[in-house]
């Protein structure tokens, strides 16, 4: 039984990661625990005979002057070896502690340990799929684990112990069914946690009633979703006069701060809904947004029982505006509201191939860890959207093959996709994104055809939005995995299996098999050689043009011939024919398939598919027109065929959204609004793009200045100009900067790059240094994981520092205490060398604009606005607005990056009186 199981969870410090480089322990301590209570906790500093090296100090806490009166391991070996007697080993990362204590055994006359182990990391990701982040101080705080120091190894053993109960807890909430798949697939799991699946289920089968037993996918039919209210319980009218909103306001939020400005806003919208009109609204941090849309939103909705839309730019904002800004306006309301959420199919998971995935015997490590993470997550999940899983590189591909793409047969089980749908058909409120709005252009039936009111938020962004659903991508190491996936008949791909099960039971005639083998070869080599040909052409022409080992080239520079693009195409649609007639025989044949050739058949069906969109796209890049669109190559000298890429984005699209938007402005009303919609000089920088009407009045809505008090601007000015020295010398002067700074204000920083090059290189010469070494350094491209995933971290730790580029300039919301400064290394100009920046500005030359003043300035002050916009998010804030870049003096353009902040101190300065400035105001 389970209650008579011993646990020793254990956790090492150690020198470094290799005993047989000398490595040794510095702390051990082991928590025994038995019928998931700590029956006993052992704790001993150890002496490694050498020095502790300085970073471990730093991370552990743990000093050479913390061992000096220490034990050698040999000392501690007999105890330590006798606790684990009869235990399971349990440890966060089991592998490398194990290994570790195994070697110190060795070194100590001991024979090897013998027992099973059990990796918390392995079954924390299973039962806890949605974390963030897998490390032990992560799952800790998401938890609510207690763990005060992190890296000293009584602590962490302590959580460790902590985490493992919890586990246990979380299976034991697993339906049945759930736990029997599991069960089946543990034992190709790296560690020993199938015992503890099996003792689960063993104390589940002896609990459950036969109500209990649900299968899985009945469960996520019936909990599926925010459960819809149909009426207000009170009906609440606007509020039309400054008294009203004032009243309704306080009622519900008693720290309420009352704001002309939003109030101002809410009234335009209420108007432009009410109106049928279109009006744009520029509305600053500080005037609360969003509320001001949402709430005469919901109420134009129930009071008119007409359904809104409201569209953002991104998951990450759609998620915050459900999370966190709905329940407020819910509060207002004091109610549930019937709103929804609605992305694109390719976001949810196929319930059906997911079930084939799972029948289907031969399976990797990550995809077994994969499905064993779906099969909780399935339990939880309101949405099925598949970004909410924190999944393994291996783990993605393996999402790959289960998104929801388009087909014509019906879901035949619960389908959370068309769940979104209907309960989006029942909603008075949607929320959806730019690339869902954008794309009801082309779907086969149009999903936006009921409403009667949008509101686009981050409207600015419609148009990158735009550009992205407009844009082909070419990838060289995308085409050779999908003909990988295909294979021939030689190897162990697909095509193998599909040969062996037609063959076997005679499904497909050996002869169409043999023609689609000798068909695939020809297309693979036509392939290949197409590539190489085009690679050696671009090689020779960008010699000596480019710097670095990075190279870019416009398809016209490059006038490759279209003949051996078009062979390949010719090639490909042959095999396709051939393929999809193959696969008809294969499910025609009179014999029922069974769950395994089911399986092949239907990634058979999917690998076709995937190789149809690669050739559309191939002859969309290749062998198209390609007017009024920028078309790029971009390829790795050290990384040649696969670093090939091909992009193909439109140079304009003020065309495309006036498409889409053509028939939403006759039946709706439609309300842009964005924090950053205009540049001093060239107000109608935005809405020209977005084919706004230029009688369209765009209302510019600013916080007081006193919203601001907390705010203060600093121009660095003895940095060195970046055109008078080398790279390696601005770096290094970056670096410093930033350094000097973050000390200063004790991190909670963010610094803001305009390339990943550079961001990268400051990165590496700031760790080189070591002077940051007590700060948590996230650096977008660099330590690994998503922006969103980069940001919740940096918001955990109060001495950290972010270093990020693009994405991070804009649409990150971090309140309070968080973040102390934004420093801006280079004014946000987009480099002229970069393709769709280059095409645009060439269009504009040919017409005889001024590309500087029409496109690359307003671009880079919008930037800028934004950058400062992460600084300052409640009049509470305080945060300093550092700039590094001298050009802000010595340009006659600086005054409009300056113009562009709000009325706030700008002061320039040199480093030590910026530093000097930054201590008192810290005091």
């Amino acid at each position: 039984m389970m209650e008579s199981q011993k646990y020793a969870i254990v956790d090492l410090e150690t020198t470094g990661h290799s005993p047989a480089n000398g490595d040794r322990m510095i702390q051990i301590a082991i928590v025994i625990m038995k019928d998931w209570e700590i029956e006993r906790t052992y704790t001993r500093f150890i002496d490694p005979g050498k020095a502790i090296p300085s970073f471990i100090q730093d991370l552990t806490h743990i000093t050479n002057k913390d061992v000096a009166d220490a034990l050698p391991f040999e000392a501690h070996a007999d105890t330590i070896y006798e606790l684990l007697a009869d235990c399971v080993f349990v440890a966060h990362n089991a592998d490398f502690d194990l290994s570790f204590l195994q070697a110190e055994f060795k070194r100590a006359g001991l024979s090897k340990w013998q027992g099973k182990k059990m990796d918390t990391v392995e079954l924390a990701k299973i039962l806890f799929p949605m974390s963030l982040s897998f490390k032990l101080g992560d799952l800790a705080a998401e938890l609510h684990i207690e763990l005060a120091n992190a890296h000293r190894a009584d602590d962490d053993a302590r959580a460790t112990a902590e985490l493992f109960k919890r586990c246990w807890k979380e299976l034991l909430s697993l339906p049945q069914l759930t736990l029997e798949q599991m069960h089946k697939r543990s034992f190709r799991l790296k560690s020993n946690i199938s015992q503890l699946f099996f003792e689960a289920l063993q104390i589940k089968r002896q609990h459950v009633t036969t109500n209990e037993h649900v299968h899985y996918y009945h469960h996520l039919a019936i909990c599926n979703g925010r459960k819809l209210h149909t009426n207000l319980e009170e009906a609440i009218v606007y509020p039309q006069t400054t008294t009203d909103k004032i009243a309704l306001m306080t009622k519900a939020l008693p720290n309420f701060e009352e704001r002309p400005a939003q109030f101002m806003m809410m009234d335009t919208i209420w108007q432009a809904l009410h109106e049928q009109k279109e009006c744009v609204i520029e509305a600053s941090t500080g005037i609360g947004k969003t509320v001001g849309y949402l709430l005469p939103a919901i109420l134009y909705a129930r009071a008119m029982n007409k359904k809104i839309a409201i569209s953002t730019y991104t998951s990450y904002l759609q998620e915050q505006l459900v999370e966190e800004e709905l329940p407020k306006i819910e509060k207002i309301l004091g109610t549930k509201v019937n709103i929804t959420v609605l992305k694109g199919m390719q976001h949810y998971i196929d319930l059906e191939r997911f079930e084939q995935c799972m029948a289907y015997a031969d399976e990797s490590y990550d995809d077994t860890l994969t499905i064993l993470q779906i099969l909780v997550w399935l339990t939880k999940t309101g949405t099925g959207v598949l970004s909410e899983l924190n999944v393994s590189g291996g783990g993605q591909l393996f999402l790959e093959k289960i998104r929801k793409i388009p087909t014509n047969k019906p879901p035949k089980s619960f389908d959370f996709y068309e769940q979104a749908l209907q309960n989006s058909a029942a909603a008075d409120c949607i929320v959806t994104n730019h690339a869902m709005v954008l794309s009801d252009l082309v779907r086969q039936t149009p999903i936006f055809t009921q409403i009667d009111g949008w509101v686009i938020d981050e409207a600015h962004q419609f148009i990158q939005a735009a550009m992205q659903q407009d844009e082909i991508v070419f990838s060289y190491t995308q085409w050779k995995y999908i003909l990988g996936q295909i294979g021939t008949m030689e190897d162990t791909a697909l095509f193998h299996q599909f040969s062996a099960a037609a063959k076997n039971k005679q499904r497909v005639s050996m002869q169409s098999l043999q023609q689609l083998a000798a068909q695939f070869i020809r297309l693979q080599r036509a392939f290949d050689h197409t590539v190489h040909q085009a690679l050696k052409k671009m090689q020779q022409l960008s010699k000596g043009k480019q710097t670095t080992s990075k190279r870019t080239l416009f398809l016209e520079e490059a006038a490759l011939a279209k003949e051996p693009f078009m062979h390949v195409s010719k090639l490909a649609q042959q095999w396709l024919d051939l393929a999809v007639e193959a696969g008809r025989a294969f499910e025609n044949n009179i014999e029922q398939l069974d769950k395994n050739d089911h399986y092949i058949v239907t990634e058979w069906h999917y690998w076709i598919r995937e190789l149809k969109i690669k050739i559309a796209e191939w002859e969309d890049i290749f062998l198209s027109a390609q007017d009024g669109n920028s078309v790029w190559l971009e390829f790795d000298v050290r990384s040649i065929p696969g670093s090939l890429q091909v992009f193909k984005k439109p140079i304009n699209v003020t065309a495309i959204i006036d498409q889409v938007l053509a028939p939403i402005r006759k039946q709706a009303s439609i309300v842009w609004t964005s924090g950053t919609l205009t540049v001093p000089g060239n107000e109608r920088f935005v809405t020209r793009q977005l084919g706004i009407a230029s009688d369209v009045e765009v209302m510019k809505l600013q916080a007081p200045p006193a919203y601001y008090a907390g705010a203060k601007a600093y121009i660095v000015t003895d940095m060195p100009e970046i055109q008078h020295v080398s790279q390696e010398e601005y770096i290094e002067a970056v670096a410093h900067a930033i350094t000097r700074t973050v000390r200063m204000t004790e991190g909670r920083c963010f610094v803001l790059f305009t390339a990943q090059d550079m961001l990268r290189k400051t990165v590496e010469l700031i760790q080189d240094s070591e002077l940051l070494d007590d700060y948590m350094l996230f650096a977008q491209g660099v330590t690994g994981g998503s922006r969103m995933r980069i940001l919740k971290s940096f918001q955990k730790f109060s001495h950290a520092v972010l270093f990020g580029t693009n994405s991070f300039w804009e649409g990150v919301d971090v309140p309070g205490d968080a973040l102390a400064s934004v420093i801006v290394v280079r004014l946000p100009f987009s480099s002229p060398e970069e393709p769709v920046f280059k095409a645009r500005a060439k269009y504009l030359t040919a017409q005889g604009r001024n590309s500087f003043a029409e496109l690359s300035l307003p671009e880079a002050i919008m930037r800028f606005k934004q950058g400062f916009g992460r600084l300052i998010r409640s009049s509470q804030d305080k945060g300093a607005f550092i700039v590094l870049d001298r050009r802000i003096t010595t340009k006659s353009y600086g005054k409009e990056f300056i113009r562009a902040l709000p009325p706030i101190d700008v002061r320039k300065l040199q480093l030590p009186e910026l530093l000097k400035e930054l201590n008192h105001w810290q005091q």
